[in-house]
């Protein structure tokens, strides 16, 4: 088995300002830095195609993510994003068949010590092996078919 990770940005990648001022930067895939602590027992590639946060994912954006995943050649993928839009990539993944997607971020940067983000990477990577084809969310312990969560500020991810 070998795994697609790609990076998108999002508050999972972010890391404090190199230069003076208050906004986080996005930094190279926190997805790189879980996978040397874990060592796993699985093949894998990491394509940082883009370091936005979601807010600023716009649909040129999410056609460009649509577009490396139709033409590539693996068929498990997950992808790093901000949970912001992510229900909105999701969608525009949807009509992809052939793949096994989950998209999946975290609420706190995976550099901080508080980060929910080793968890819902490996989450993403547990279910990526049994899901069937299609495009999921990976947040909180749970595995939901795009189309039946939602994004809500309190809880988190939840079901429609």
């Amino acid at each position: 088995m070998k795994i697609l990770f790609i990076q998108t940005g999002g508050t999972i990648d972010k890391i404090y300002p190199k230069i003076k001022g208050y906004a986080f930067e996005i930094d190279e895939p926190a997805i790189k830095n879980i996978l040397e602590r874990i060592e796993p027992c699985f093949e894998y590639e990491i394509i940082p195609l883009m370091k936005k946060d979601s807010s600023d994912i716009d649909e040129d954006d999410r056609e460009k993510i649509f577009q490396y995943c139709k033409r590539s050649k693996y068929d498990k993928i997950i992808i790093t994003h901000g949970t912001d839009t992510m229900v909105e990539t999701a969608r525009k993944l949807s009509s992809i068949k052939d793949k096994a997607m989950i998209l999946t971020g975290a609420f706190q940067p995976e550099a901080f010590k508080q980060s929910d983000a080793e968890f819902n990477l490996g989450t993403a990577i547990g279910a990526i092996n049994v899901i069937d084809y299609g495009v999921y969310i990976a947040m909180n312990g749970r595995v939901y078919r795009w189309d039946h969560c939602k994004r809500d500020r309190q809880a988190r991810f939840v079901e429609k």
